[in-house]
């Protein structure tokens, strides 16, 4: 019942729907939202729409691509990290890399998305141990911690430091908190 009252911001779905058929196909999506029952549905940049849409969408995709429903946000997850560079780029100092980029999502981006009004992020409390260490506590009723582990790879890739950060969920990304940590190697 609660999950009815909780809400995804537009943008989250636009950037599902390009993911989708930039990896597949535009039927695909067309045939996704059908079976997912948002057939219906168009979706607006600067709307909020019920989360059991959004988990509708990303259930029927993951039983219809074969993968868990994990897997899939943690790959939408990765993809989306360009597109969100570029809406929130003023608020990105050229000169961070995938560590400071982290260790600043909350209170830079984050919160110029809250002061903004028309999303709501997950909460992240990072924690620096040291220079090669941090850990993230995601924290979100939409529970979509996957999502979190996808953009935090993504930020790696993009730039180019995937094969020095070691990202381990340390509880289960399908929870409400979830404790991520972030080794750099």
């Amino acid at each position: 019942m609660e999950q009815e009252t909780l809400l995804v911001h537009g943008s989250i779905f636009i950037l599902l729907k390009k993911f989708v058929v930039n990896t597949y196909t535009d039927t695909t999506w067309l045939e996704l939202n059908r079976m997912a029952g948002t057939s219906e549905r168009v979706y607006e940049m600067n709307q909020s729409y019920p989360l059991h849409e959004m988990d509708s969408i990303v259930s029927t995709a993951a039983t219809h691509i074969g993968l868990s429903e994990s897997d899939l946000k943690e790959k939408f997850g990765e993809y989306l990290v360009p597109d969100l560079f570029n809406l929130y780029k003023q608020y990105l100092n050229p000169g961070w890399k995938t560590f400071e980029t982290l260790e600043n999502t909350e209170k830079i981006m984050h919160g110029a998305v809250r002061s903004g009004g028309s999303a709501n992020p997950p909460v992240l409390n990072v924690s620096r141990v040291n220079d090669q260490l941090l850990y993230i506590d995601y924290y979100s009723k939409r529970k979509m911690g996957s999502l979190a582990i996808g953009i935090i790879k993504g930020i790696a890739k993009y730039f180019n430091e995937s094969d020095q950060i070691q990202i381990t969920s340390m509880s289960n990304p399908n929870d409400e908190r979830v404790q991520i940590k972030v080794k750099f190697i």
